[in-house]
């Protein structure tokens, strides 16, 4: 099979899984999502088959430049669409309208660049309220700021490069009610995230069949035994069931989540059906509805006793309880008198119970307290420090974390502009630029980088040095990641982030990212291999080394980068055999396993940034790197006590090799020689976690030590045909 056919397998197999949901998933907005992805994969597939689409390549859209944002789906295949294209977005129409032009892409283009359209962005970028979505959108705002700064040349230069471009795509902003975000404080979601995130969450259909079992169907039942229980064959008698009857059906009709009353075997169902016997002219299966009935006041008591209105009473107080959907109400017109473009600097009163004049609106008392599900949504606006998100948890991981870093790179990477109308413009960009998905590359390509979009070209040169800003950030926001997350590797978004500052501090340093091992081809980049020579500098004949058998010496005299085309990155044959030879022989041949065996080994020897944060960067994490190593190894602890009765383990076991990796690097960085508490708290998990344990703590006192001991093993991730880990726990060592 070609790699054409190749790609476009892997796109019919998506489109596929859409036309799958699309068709049987019951909720209809997920349905209409599942055929917009129909549309994108089918489009994909046509562009692949014309020619239109060439997956792979940094330009991969006829037509298009590679400065030009793609519209991108999963696994990196660009659709032939561009983010800035499609449809006149409304505030194009208001300005055609408000010029009196035609409604067109290039007529609003080409009135931005009159005398009255240079004025109207030059008065936004003065403003500093605008929206930039796409990075093309900053391309005439840099226009008129490179006229009104005298630069009349780079302003030709620019348009002559984007103008080709005017029909299809947008490149002005929208004007914005919002001020510039201070860059101090950032927030996990908008206002307007969290109001929409809050507004889908439904009622909960098992709350709300629950709720009405308690207030509708359990008083039923107690009228139906009650009436069951007075049986006396009189014609009152029967005419009172007659009105139960009735009633009931007036009930069933009306509340129709709970349908235990329906169920045959039911003790209520036995007594509805025989009420329905009886009001019919059948007779009534007495001797069932006897059992029903004992069960019924055996279980709860008889009706009108104290045991069972004190139950009742509980039951009933309960179902008075507002739902979570309710109060989710209350937070949602709390949420919407606020700007939602933004976070917000105090979540407090929109947590807080609710209000009296809330209770006057809703019927729901005044006191109620919100769910902690729906407090944690909110909280997710709330704009502070990163490292007080982190405390409070908001920020929960590296990958959230990873997000967020963009809007304190932003301002720290346009620091370089003396002029403020530009630092805020290039921030805005660097913050839309950030959006861009990454694309499916071969060959070591590398994704366009900000500095080659004609925009941040044309102002290079007004940039100036600012001495210690973009290194004291890189440092701060290592020591974020390393402390809030140890045992977790650091995900390729925050890694671009980190590059972006080590580059605008000039430091010597280089960030290596996670590659996809199903795509892998046997290659690396030359920075992995100056990667492993920093690590090396930090790390020869330590700990760390002596553990995974590391000479690094070696790597130090391996000298063969080489560059072949413009755009690939230069390559290092010998760092690629040196990671084949030290995975083994069954890295040798293709499989997504010996692929990932290869990149492991890629890993260990670079320490995947660690050393590059530690050695160059100068991260030092207030609490301690031994706090690090015992934070990590409670992530390998608890990724091993996922193993138990788990169907599909070698994920899990992946990521704990990749945990105990920081907690040797952590531990090797502590200087430390005391490793009894590694056994202490292995001693405090279950048994198969101590025999898992067991041989990679040996490990460990082997390296440490150097006296051999039995059963010892070197812990990594990837493995092909089989994992050590997964086969029945063995003698700890």
């Amino acid at each position: 099979m070609d790699e054409k056919q190749e790609r476009s397998g892997y796109a019919a197999g998506q489109l596929a899984k859409a036309f799958v949901t699309a068709v049987t998933h019951q909720d209809a907005d997920v349905r209409r999502l599942a055929e917009r992805r129909m549309r994108r994969w089918r489009q994909v597939m046509d562009g692949i088959a014309d020619g239109t689409i060439s997956v792979g390549e940094r330009a991969p859209v006829a037509g298009l430049p590679a400065w030009a944002t793609p519209e991108v789906v999963r696994g990196g295949f660009a659709t032939g669409n561009a983010a800035a294209g499609g449809p006149l977005t409304p505030h194009e129409r208001a300005v055609a309208e408000g010029a009196g032009i035609p409604a067109g892409r290039r007529a609003v283009f080409e009135y931005h660049l009159s005398d009255a359209g240079i004025a109207g962005l030059t008065a936004l970028l003065d403003g500093g309220r605008y929206e930039i979505e796409v990075p093309e959108e900053a391309a005439l705002p840099v226009v008129a700021w490179l006229l009104r700064a005298g630069d009349v040349a780079g302003a030709l230069r620019l348009v002559e490069e984007i103008e080709p471009h005017a029909g299809r795509l947008r490149f002005a902003p929208r004007s914005g009610d919002a001020p510039p975000p201070d860059p101090s404080a950032v927030s996990r979601e908008t206002v307007g995230d969290v109001r929409a995130a809050v507004a889908a969450r439904g009622p909960n259909p098992r709350i709300e069949a629950m709720n009405e079992a308690l207030s509708v169907w359990n008083p039923f039942a107690d009228e139906l035994l009650e009436f069951w229980l007075a049986d006396d064959g009189s014609p009152a008698w029967r005419e009172r069931g007659r009105a139960l009857l009735d009633r009931y059906r007036g009930l069933a009709a009306v509340h129709t989540l709970c349908t235990k009353h329906r169920r045959p075997k039911e003790n209520l169902g036995i007594l509805r059906a025989a009420l329905e016997d009886l009001v019919e002219g059948r007779e009534p299966d007495r001797r069932r509805v006897r059992h029903a009935a004992r069960s019924m006041v055996a279980k709860r008591g008889t009706p009108g006793s104290r045991s069972h209105t004190e139950l009742r009473g509980a039951q009933a107080a309960v179902a008075e309880r507002p739902t979570h959907h309710a109060l989710a109400q209350i937070v949602l017109s709390r949420l919407s008198a606020l700007p939602q473009t933004a976070g917000v600097d105090d979540v407090g009163p929109l947590v807080r119970p609710v209000t009296g004049d809330e209770e006057a609106l809703t019927g729901i008392p005044a006191g109620s307290e919100l769910p902690d599900a729906l407090r944690r949504t909110v909280e997710r606006a709330l704009r502070a420090p990163v490292g007080a998100l982190i405390e409070r948890g908001v920020v929960s991981s590296a990958e959230v974390l990873a997000e967020l870093v963009p809007q304190i790179v932003a301002s720290t990477a346009a620091e370089g502009y003396a002029d403020e109308a530009l630092r805020l413009l290039m921030a805005a960009h660097y913050r839309a630029f950030r959006n861009r998905r990454s694309l499916l590359l071969l060959n070591l390509d590398h994704q366009v980088r900000v500095e080659e979009l004609p925009w941040v070209r044309a102002v290079d040169g007004h940039r100036r040095v600012v001495d210690g800003t973009a290194r004291t950030a890189l440092r701060e926001i290592g020591e974020l990641a390393l402390q809030g997350f140890p045992g977790t590797i650091l995900p390729n978004p925050l890694l671009r982030e980190l590059d972006t500052l080590a580059r605008g501090a000039g430091l010597d340093v280089v960030f290596v990212e996670e590659l996809a091992a199903d795509i892998f081809m046997g290659a690396f980049s030359g920075k992995f291999l100056r990667a492993a020579k920093l690590a090396g500098e930090l790390l020869d004949g330590s700990l760390y080394a002596r553990y995974y058998d590391i000479d690094y010496q070696e790597v130090q005299a391996i000298a063969d980068v080489s560059r072949q085309r413009r755009f690939r990155a230069p390559d290092s044959q010998g760092f690629a055999e040196l990671c084949v030879r030290r995975a083994g022989k069954h890295a040798r041949g293709y499989s997504v396993a010996a692929n990932g065996m290869v990149i492991e080994q890629a890993q260990i020897l670079t320490t995947h940034n660690l050393a590059a944060l530690a050695g160059p960067v100068g991260v030092r994490p207030a609490p301690g790197w031994e706090d690090l190593a015992r934070r990590a190894f409670g992530t390998v602890c608890r990724l091993l006590e996922r193993f138990h009765n788990n169907p599909r383990p070698l994920g899990t076991v992946k990521d704990a090799a990749y945990a105990w990796r920081q907690t040797v690097f952590f531990l090797t960085m502590a200087g430390t020689s005391d490793f009894a508490w590694l056994n202490e708290e292995a001693d405090r998990r279950p048994g198969h976690v101590r025999e898992r344990l067991g041989p990679v703590l040996g490990g460990l006192r082997e390296a440490a030590t150097g006296e051999r001991v039995p059963g010892a093993r070197r812990f990594t991730g990837w493995a092909a045909g089989g994992h050590w880990m997964l086969d029945r726990p063995r003698r700890r060592a």
